[in-house]
C-alpha cells in the first residue's frame, strides 16, 4: 500500500453564488483521497454512520481507493454545514455535527501500518500520535493541523510535530503555532519544531514550500470560475501527497514538483460542489492546466545590463 490517510469522511451541505448541495459527499479523508488516488493507491481509515450511502462507497472505489478502512456503525455520519460569501471572502459555518465521528478511535489494521507514506488528516493531535504508534517506518508523514488544536491542544500537536517529515497550514495557522506574523520566520520556527517541510497553504495567494532552509512561493492558478472552495486545501495536500508517493526517493526536486501538483489539483477541486470535479480529473488535466499556472509567472530573468544601458543613473546630490 502506498499512501495512507486517516481523517474524516463526511456529509456536507453548502450554499454559495452558485447554488448549494445538500448532504455532498465531502471529508477531509475523501477529498484528499480521491486527488491522491490519481498518482497513488490510497488506503482511507475513517469512520461513517448507518446512513452512509453505498453509492458514495462505489465513488471512491472507482477511482481505485481502497474503502477496507472506513468502518460503518450504527448512527449518523458526521456532518458540517457553510454558507459563503458572494466572493468567497469568508464562510460562515451553519452547523457540525460529529455524530460518530466524536468517538473515532483509529485502528490502521495490517493494510496501513504498511504504508510507505502517511498523511494525518485534521484530527486531534492524540489520535494523529495513535496512529503513528501503529505505522511500520513509514519513509514519509505529513500532517494537517488547525488553530482549535494549535491553541487547546498544544503539548500534544508539539509530541506529534516531532515525528513528522512535513506539515501543512495556512498562514493564519502558521502565525497562531510559530508566534510571529512572517510567512518566512513562521516556516522556520515551525521547522524548528520538528518537520523538515512546512507547506503554508495561502489558498487565492498559492503556497510557501520551506524546505532545507529556503522558502519558495508558488502563485495559485488565477481561474475565472470558482463554484466551492471547501475541500481545497485537502485537495492540495492529497496531490503533493500522492506525487510523492509515487516517486522512489523524496528530495527537493520531488518536493517542488509536488507542490506544483498540488495547486493543480486544487485549481479543479473548487470548479465543482462536493467531489464532482476530482472525480473525473485526470493527469491529462493537470498537464493542461501547468501552461495556465506557469503563464502567471513573472519572467525568472532581469536583463539587467541592458535596462542599465537604456536607464542614466540618477544624480546624486546635484541640486
Amino acid at each position: 500500500m502506498n499512501l495512507l490517510v486517516v481523517g474524516s469522511v463526511a456529509y456536507d451541505s453548502v450554499q454559495t453564488a452558485h447554488g448549494s448541495v445538500d448532504r455532498a459527499l465531502g471529508g477531509s479523508a475523501t477529498f484528499f483521497a480521491l486527488a491522491s488516488s490519481l498518482w497513488a493507491r490510497t488506503h482511507i481509515v475513517a469512520v461513517v454512520g448507518d446512513d452512509f450511502r453505498q453509492s458514495d462507497l462505489d465513488r471512491l472505489r472507482q477511482r481505485g481507493v481502497d474503502v477496507s478502512g472506513i468502518s460503518q456503525v450504527p448512527g449518523q455520519t458526521f456532518r458540517w454545514g457553510g454558507v459563503y460569501s458572494p466572493h468567497f471572502e469568508t464562510r460562515t459555518t451553519l452547523f457540525t455535527e460529529l455524530n460518530v465521528f466524536a468517538s473515532f478511535n483509529p485502528q490502521i489494521g495490517s493494510v496501513g501500518a504498511a504504508a510507505d507514506c502517511v498523511f494525518l488528516a485534521n484530527i486531534h493531535p492524540d489520535l494523529q500520535l495513535s496512529v503513528l504508534d501503529q505505522c511500520h517506518r513509514p519513509r514519509f508523514v505529513a500532517l494537517d493541523t488547525m488553530n482549535f488544536w494549535i491553541s487547546g491542544e498544544r503539548p500534544s500537536l508539539e509530541r506529534v510535530l516531532r515525528r513528522v517529515d512535513c506539515v501543512f497550514v495556512n498562514d493564519e495557522e502558521a502565525y497562531a503555532l510559530s508566534g510571529v506574523a512572517n510567512l518566512s520566520l513562521a516556516a522556520r520556527r515551525i521547522h524548528a519544531m520538528g518537520p523538515r517541510t512546512v507547506i503554508i497553504k495561502r489558498g487565492e495567494h498559492g503556497a510557501v514550500l520551506f524546505h532545507d532552509g529556503k522558502a519558495q512561493q508558488m502563485p495559485a492558478v488565477i481561474l475565472d470560475d470558482v463554484v466551492d472552495p471547501t475541500g481545497a486545501g485537502d485537495s492540495f495536500a492529497g496531490g503533493f501527497m500522492g506525487y510523492v508517493a509515487s516517486q522512489p526517493r523524496v528530495d527537493t526536486r520531488v518536493l517542488q514538483t509536488a507542490v506544483v501538483v498540488g495547486t493543480l489539483t486544487a485549481s479543479y477541486a473548487v470548479q465543482g460542489f462536493s467531489v464532482d470535479r476530482l472525480e473525473t480529473l485526470t493527469i491529462e488535466d493537470l498537464a493542461a492546466r501547468h501552461d495556465l499556472l506557469t503563464a502567471n509567472l513573472l519572467p525568472s530573468s532581469v536583463d539587467w545590463p541592458s535596462i542599465r544601458s537604456q536607464n542614466r543613473p540618477l544624480a546624486v546630490g546635484v541640486a
